[in-house]
């Protein structure tokens, strides 16, 4: 990932204001430290901390058209910019980029070009003929953007908040799918597939259809100039991302370059339920596997980095940030400049466990819907600036637009939670790479119950964090806590200790505003917890809040029973539980975890 930050139209053309933003350019250095450009037109500032993954010898940026009237500065990635370069056969192109193709196509088809790009990005195109530029984000918001306004009329952009919160007025989150278009001033919608209405598809499920469609989200990622590997958590997401990679890597120009062996990686508390699931499946698909140990005091320690990096005060992202984010260092330190993860399933098949109190298809379908589109502010966000803190690229396949519309056109009635006709949550995805003759997992990785991030990684390390906050919160700065922070008011101690260090990191108003707030159980969103009365007095964003309600989805069929076998993970964690005969122990089982 790179770093953009761009100031429009500020009315200083002076030295003093281009050292200042050479300045604020520096703070995104970690995202881009393999070289820097800053293009200045009158009062027109593009500036660039570039992290070289494709044409690493001549793709510095900004980069021009033909003429150079035409500037951009671009963070991502345009997995299909050969075709839209035998589209552009007219045009001249000074590198061999991906992103080279931005401002020729914009010379085409002016701001409608958006759409014609498949990959991750954030960009700000400046004109320099009338001076007017455009900004854009990716659909989903895979790259972080930022936006904000000066008391002189500029307009600022920025990969991250700490670009631009010193100097702003105001400035907010630049929305995923839109465009800023400064002709008018205003926000532009470019991103408005079907779902999006939240209409209830009705397609057939067909799963030869849905494996295709990851499989070639998977492929295309594989462009790289670059040593690149896998995040393996030994989950379902992550395993089917390294076992399609492996399969397909063989005869890429990546393969070429860096060889077939795919390299994957780990990060746990000793003893944790991923590094041992990890290594499983890194042993039965024959990857290089580097596994990375952490202490709860390490994560600890880390804290008020991982908050200025993440900017956020969200506890569930803390959470997941700070072992991703230890787990990135150590991954660059080998030489490694992009990873492929497994963001995003859950949102698209309805992953969580709480989605097993959907009451119905029309309301699971509403909830995906509502959790794609929030995914910037959250796991996008965590894994883009978790891996961007140490200048390493994070890929996420199952947030390809293709693959998106083809699993989001599925009628929702085929990913409904039904035990009784054994389906477990995203049942669709594992029965679509479910293959005898060409198996991508062991059957029990295929059907391992969803862990969250920050729950896999260990669970002590939740546990922990819990203990560390309330040393330094007391039970009097807590019945305060309402008027010290009106807005997002923290309910725990872990919140409120996270959201002191935030503060004090980004005092502005604006800066509070930019972090989602409202109940949440298990990662809901705040209108799912309607599904459940009782979830309103058991609000922890943590998955193990929600592994009762994965038990209890069994307890109706279990009173049947003589008795019913555990998912995977509890009987690995409790050997000595092998069966259980009564709803009651059931819950009582739900109840430990």
């Amino acid at each position: 990932m790179c770093g953009i930050l761009a100031v429009l139209g500020c009315s200083d053309g002076s030295q003093a204001k281009r050292v200042r933003v050479l300045e604020l350019s520096r703070r995104l250095k970690h995202r881009g430290p393999d070289w820097s450009g800053l293009y200045q037109h009158g009062d027109f500032y593009l500036a660039h901390q570039r992290l070289a993954i494709i044409d690493p010898a001549s793709g510095d940026q900004p980069l021009y058209n033909e003429d150079m009237k035409i500037v951009v500065t671009v963070n991502g990635e345009i997995y299909n910019h050969e075709q839209l370069r035998n589209h552009l056969k007219d045009h001249k192109f000074h590198t061999g980029s991906d992103c080279d193709v931005i401002a020729h196509l914009y010379e085409e088809y002016g701001e409608n070009f958006v759409d014609m790009l498949d990959g991750m990005f954030s960009f700000v195109l400046l004109d320099t003929r009338d001076n007017s530029f455009i900004v854009a984000r990716d659909a989903i918001g895979i790259t972080s953007l930022y936006i904000g306004w000066g008391l002189d009329g500029s307009v600022w952009i920025s990969s991250e908040l700490k670009g631009l919160n010193d100097d702003c007025e105001h400035f907010e989150t630049f929305p995923p799918g839109h465009l800023y278009l400064s002709k008018s001033g205003g926000l532009k919608q470019w991103y408005n597939p079907p779902w999006f209405s939240e209409v209830v598809p009705s397609t057939p499920y067909d799963s030869l259809a849905l494996r295709r469609a990851f499989e070639n989200a998977v492929i295309k990622r594989l462009m790289t100039d670059v040593p690149f590997g896998v995040l393996l958590s030994g989950g379902l997401d992550s395993s089917l991302v390294t076992s399609v990679t492996a399969r397909h890597l063989a005869g890429t120009k990546a393969a070429k370059q860096w060889g077939t062996q795919l390299h994957s990686f780990c990060v746990g508390l000793e003893g944790s339920p991923d590094l041992k699931s990890a290594r499983e499946v890194a042993d039965y698909l024959g990857t290089v596997h580097h596994e990375f140990h952490f202490t709860v005091q390490d994560g600890i320690d880390a804290i008020e980095d991982v908050i200025y990096h993440i900017e956020t005060y969200d506890v569930t992202t803390i959470r997941a940030s700070t072992p991703m984010f230890l787990m990135a260092r150590k991954i660059k330190s080998l030489g490694v400049k992009m990873v492929m993860s497994g963001e995003g399933s859950d949102e698209v098949f309805g992953g969580y466990l709480y989605f097993h109190k959907a009451p119905n298809k029309e309301e699971f379908h509403r909830e995906t819907c509502r959790k794609i589109k929030a995914l910037h502010q959250y796991d996008c966000l965590r894994a883009n600036k978790a891996t961007s803190a140490w200048g390493l690229e994070a890929r996420v396949p199952f947030l390809d637009k293709d693959f998106i519309n083809v699993a989001m056109a599925i009628d929702p009635e085929w990913k409904m939670i039904k035990p009784e006709q054994g389906r477990i949550e995203k049942w669709v995805l594992r029965r679509a790479f479910d293959d005898d003759e060409h198996p991508y997992l062991p059957k029990h990785i295929l059907y391992r119950q969803k862990e969250q991030f920050s729950d896999g990684v260990g669970y002590s390390w939740i546990d922990g964090l819990k203990a560390h906050a309330a040393q330094h919160v007391t039970d009097k700065m807590m019945q305060n806590a309402e008027h010290i922070f009106p807005h997002n008011t923290p309910a725990t101690k872990e919140a409120y200790y996270y959201r002191m260090i935030f503060e004090r990191l980004f005092p502005q108003n604006s800066a509070r505003l930019t972090v989602p707030g409202g109940p949440s159980i298990a990662c809901s969103t705040a209108k799912a917890i309607e599904w459940d009365a009782a979830w309103a007095n058991n609000l922890d964003p943590s998955g193990r809040a929600a592994l009762g309600v994965h038990l209890s989805a069994y307890s109706q069929q279990a009173a049947n029973t003589s008795a019913m076998k555990l998912p995977s993970t509890v009987i690995d964690d409790m050997p000595q539980m092998k069966e259980i005969s009564t709803p009651e122990l059931l819950q009582s089982l739900a109840s430990a975890y």
